[in-house]
């Protein structure tokens, strides 16, 4: 029996088997759902005004009960108000106690504003659940799939506009089940991503570890009840891992692992800053007006674990991995005032400015070593904002769970009514306990266990007097707040910015040192109120691609020249360009390599790529490890080397004499929050960050390649001779989006997504090409934004802020890719079907069931219905000549098509025959062959 429920309030109970209707109910509402008891005696339907009807089949007159679940009671008898409309209605029993009646909608009218609401009615008791969003449909999941059986229902599955809820029904409470799979398909979008494969293999099981012991209360302690599908074979055995920054501030851990895709771990950054209660509150972001978290870069380290974030309120965090809960009393914060502009007009007679530091100058008493303090002035003498952060930071005590804990919090600061520039690029190393930050500015160094900043400087004062373009820092300068409110106040060893790139002269002072504290005091220039309020994604675009559209080929210096050398001439729209677009760091990159070519043994440094196609290097003289590294300063200066390419700097490696690949050096991960015992501390205070640099008493013959990609070529350069050995022009006509330096089948290449849609790869170190494919067109930014590379043949891209396409560019992969993918269903044995009992069958207790085969198959198909009309067109009328017209036509053609059957058979016919004479006519001459060769031997002649 078939229920059939329409909207203007009528039901029908229609006999599949007799093709009739049994009975027709009426009622004055609206109908919007109806669902049957499973004895099939009783059905239950929803209406228009917030009620429910439960009717008795065979009493069609009017219904057995009537519901209003949310309508409130008057007194006097009287009918409650009416309620919103309740869209759909599940009625389910259980054995053993009352039961379950399922809806949607049903609220009273006057619940304003109320969230959408799943109402759970089991006997007495009524629960209503609040939902996020949207209901679009909700499904109950039984122990028994038959319907004329007690459903015992579970959970229940409610598919939201944007989500995905499932509940529990076995728990008081009704909770919900934690969601194992990214389901909250339309969360927070995706800004940026990373990509990481052949991790440690002792990664995933910690960040599940404690991505499985943040809290979770009000989910349900079972397990997740939908288990179909099977997981495809596992061909690959290293991990992988995939990292996301979103726009609200937070940070996921993806199991990458073959083609899963399954949460690890969730970081929420937003939380050590104070949250905005209204507009007036929040007078800083004015840098951007929505998702002031967002996140911008992520620079991760496997093998220590060290996190380091950029976000879009130009602001970085460090994070240390703990397994231990701590409770942090106060953040440690610095705050960095990263200024710099040059000089409009072009004066190359001007002031000479002393050429860098040689190699093999001695001791380095005006090395960088400043010190930092928090700034106390919010706003400069005429009123503009100043030494002002974007963000405020918690000055309350901060739980932090096991995860990743802040180390840190850094922030650039206004400057003179001027907010800070995003952040363009971002490295940490957990060797040397450093990070490092650039932005169009310049560059800032940062030691994050002794919380000072090290290095602070305009991206000109790397170059010194080797600057291709000549520009000059403005001057003078005005004057500028007092020293306790700056973040670089000269100590001991430290330099002012205009000093920071001169040759230090052996412990004699320069006789300007009374002009070079003047200029200290007039360190920032007040400049324009400008408004910067633009989006998070606007910023980013055009962050990405001012550069490339405003510094055309053809207007850049010569930079093609051979080795290290770099053309003095500059073309004549030079000033116009540094007018228009600055000088911005795009790459950084730690390593343990030669500096200069004179060096005889490799030593920690940290290589700098800006967007002008240039990569400056700057020497890091670390001090012992142990609490002489927590007491001793980092010394930073300039080596005085500087390499070219056409382009943007994208990425930088270095490679061994074997052509090896050589990471930065690390340091092993370990506990912080455990105290350690007197062995553990001797230890510790021995342990020397591992490194798979060359040793330093490796001979010079053992030297190094550096690779270096820009937007147009890329280079490999001989370390410390620094001659260019392989070059390579990537693309004419387009540019590079995204190059890295990965292993694939025990090698190393070089792999570049250009903005022409090509995919290509090339050699290391030779630079031969080995792949060029046309892969996807550049269709909007958030592909050159989140497009990355990684090793054994890996990468992906965001095709919209929540998808996440993989791709592979590994014959490996691509032959066993289909058998890593896995099955939707997984096919079960079908349950036995409730026994109907012997009394109920012979006294005709419920209705007897019937096959399906025998309701819908090709017997019940065949009969036409008493109740259906068939049209039959008549001899007469047009319809009539047509039919016979087609008719004859068809007949014709039919009779043709037989002849010429009939013509081919009698041919083929005819060529048997012929085949079978002949093959008579040779089994004849052999047999007369034989008669004549047995015909006078005698029997015993055989």
């Amino acid at each position: 029996q078939l229920l059939i429920g329409f909207e203007s309030g009528t039901v029908v109970l229609w006999d599949l088997k007799s093709k009739k209707a049994d009975y027709r109910y009426t009622h004055d509402e609206a109908i919007h759902s109806v669902a049957w008891h499973h004895e099939g005696k009783q059905f239950i339907c929803s209406h228009s005004d917030g009620t429910l009807t439960i009717w008795n089949v065979k009493s069609p007159t009017k219904p057995f009960q009537t519901i209003t679940p949310h309508g409130k009671q008057l007194k006097d008898g009287k009918k409650p108000e009416p309620c919103k409309p309740i869209l759909k209605v599940e009625y389910k029993t259980t054995r053993a106690g009352e039961p379950f009646i399922i809806l949607s909608g049903g609220l009273s009218y006057d619940t304003v504003g109320r969230r959408p609401c799943l109402t759970v009615m089991h006997g007495k008791s009524t629960a209503v659940l609040e939902m996020d969003y949207s209901i679009v449909d909700f499904l109950t999941l039984c122990e028994t799939p038959y319907p004329n059986d007690f459903q015992e229902p579970y959970a229940v599955v409610v598919l939201l506009e944007k989500d995905l809820v499932l509940i529990d029904l076995a728990q008081n409470g009704y909770p919900i089940f934690e969601n194992p799979y990214p389901l909250t398909i339309h969360e927070s979008p995706v800004t940026c991503c990373e990509y990481f494969a052949d991790c440690p293999v002792d990664l995933i099981p910690a960040l599940y570890s404690v991505g499985a012991r943040q809290k979770r209360q009000g989910y349900s302690k079972k397990e997740w009840p939908i288990s179909g599908g099977n997981w495809g074979l596992i061909t690959q055995s290293y991990p992988e891992i995939i990292i996301t920054g979103h726009a609200d501030g937070s940070i996921k851990f993806w199991d990458a692992s073959a083609i899963t895709l399954q949460v690890l771990y969730k970081l929420k950054t937003a939380k050590v800053f104070e949250k905005s209660r209204n507009k007036d509150d929040r007078p800083n972001t004015d840098i951007v007006d929505e998702d002031p978290y967002a996140i911008q870069i992520i620079s991760w380290c496997p093998e220590s674990r060290m996190l380091c974030i950029a976000g879009v309120s130009a602001h970085v965090i460090i994070y240390r991995f703990s397994k231990q809960e701590v409770t942090t009393e106060v953040i440690p914060m610095l705050e960095v005032r990263l200024l710099y502009e040059i000089n409009d007009v072009e004066s190359p007679d001007g002031e000479q400015v002393p050429p860098l530091p040689t190699p093999g100058t001695g001791s380095n008493p005006q090395s960088i070593v400043p010190q930092s303090h928090p700034s106390t002035s919010s706003s400069s003498s005429d009123g503009l904002r100043d030494n002002v952060p974007c963000l405020k930071v918690k000055n309350s005590p901060l739980k932090q769970s096991p995860g990743y804990q802040i180390e840190l919090v850094i922030q650039l600061v206004w400057v003179s009514g001027e907010p800070p520039q995003q952040i363009t690029s971002l490295a940490v190393n957990s060797a040397y306990g450093l990070v490092v930050f650039g932005n169009c500015n310049g560059i800032a160094m940062v030691d994050y266990l002794q919380k000072t900043v090290l290095l602070n400087l305009g991206t000109i004062e790397l170059y010194g007097s080797n600057d291709p373009y000549r520009r000059e820092p403005r001057s003078p300068r005005k004057t500028r707040q007092p020293s306790g409110a700056g973040l670089c106040d000269i100590n001991e060893g430290t330099v002012v910015p205009e000093d920071r790139c001169k040759s230090p002269t052996s412990g004699s002072g320069s006789p300007n040192n009374s002009d070079d504290d003047q200029k200290m005091n007039n360190f920032i220039e007040k400049v324009k109120t400008k408004s910067r309020k633009f989006s998070k994604m606007v910023a980013n675009d055009i962050a990405k691609m001012s550069r490339k559209l405003s510094l055309p080929t053809e207007l850049k210096p010569d930079l093609d020249v051979k080795d290290n050398s770099f053309s003095r001439s500059r073309s004549s729209s030079v000033t116009s360009i540094d007018k228009e677009s600055r000088e911005a760091i795009s790459a950084l990159h730690f390593c343990e390599t030669f500096t200069r070519k004179a060096d005889t043994s490799p030593s920690p440094c940290l290589w700098v790529g800006t967007t002008l196609g240039t990569v400056l290097v700057i020497v890091l003289n670390l001090p012992p490890g142990g609490e002489q590294r927590l007491l001793q300063p980092v010394i930073v200066s300039p080596s005085g080397t500087i390499l070219r390419l056409k382009g943007a700097i994208l990425r930088m490696a270095f490679l061994d004499t074997t052509g090896s690949l050589v990471p930065p050096a690390h340091e092993p991960w370990r506990e912080h929050n455990v105290p350690e015992d007197k062995d553990e501390k001797d230890k510790s205070k021995k342990r020397r960050p591992v490194s798979v640099s060359p040793s330093s008493s490796q001979e010079i013959s053992e030297n190094q390649y550096a690779v270096i990609c820009s937007e147009k070529q890329a280079k490999v350069i001989s370390l410390p001779s620094q001659n260019c050995i392989y070059k390579q022009n990537i693309t004419e006509t387009s540019f590079v989006l995204r190059g890295d330096i990965v292993s694939l089948s025990n090698s190393i290449c070089l792999a570049c997504f250009c903005a022409n849609g090509h995919i290509m790869t090339f050699s290391l170190p030779s630079l031969r090409p080995l792949l060029d494919v046309y892969y996807l067109p550049l269709t909007n930014m958030r592909i050159a934004r989140t497009f990355c590379f990684t090793n054994n043949g890996q990468a992906l891209y965001l095709v919209s802020p929540t998808e996440i396409q993989r791709l592979t560019y590994s014959q490996e992969t691509c032959e066993n890719l289909q058998e890593m993918l896995g099955e939707l269903f997984t096919p079960v044995e079908t349950p036995e079907a409730p026994n109907r009992g012997f009394f109920k069958g012979l006294f005709g207790g419920g209705a007897q069931s019937l096959d399906r085969e025998e309701l819908f198959g090709e017997s019940a198909s065949g009969k036409a219905s008493r109740s259906l009309a068939q049209h039959i067109p008549g001899p007469g009328g047009i319809e009539g000549v047509k039919g016979a017209a087609s008719g004859v036509v068809g007949e014709l053609a039919r009779a043709r098509l037989a002849l010429d059957e009939r013509g081919q058979k009698l041919g083929e016919l005819e060529e048997k025959t012929a085949a079978m004479l002949y093959s008579a006519d040779s089994f004849s001459k052999h047999a007369h062959e034989m008669m004549l060769k047995y015909k006078d031997k005698k029997w015993y002649q055989f």
